[in-house]
């Protein structure tokens, strides 16, 4: 397919998920309290951010933002048994 015919089928879904994210930041908004300094946050700002640019990599940015640094005890961390 090409870009164009992506985007007509993509289309409908892309705006539900914008539509989507946009009602949910205005009901953080509009709710009591005060969340300007949260982390979470400012991760979603910056996940916005990525999406913006004209990076031809944007998924891989997101996933990066939101992804832990590996640890290599990550196992006794997470108490899981090594194979064996």
């Amino acid at each position: 397919m090409n870009s164009k015919q992506i985007l007509d089928r993509e289309f409908l879904e892309i705006r539900a998920k914008i539509l989507q994210i946009a009602a949910s930041l205005d009901r953080i908004d509009r709710a009591d309290g005060d969340v300007d300094e949260d982390e979470k946050l400012e991760l979603l700002r910056k996940g916005i951010l990525i999406l913006m640019s004209d990076s031809p990599d944007r998924a891989e940015q997101v996933q990066l933002l939101f992804s832990r640094e590996y640890d290599e005890s990550w196992r006794e961390a997470f108490q899981f048994a090594a194979r064996s």
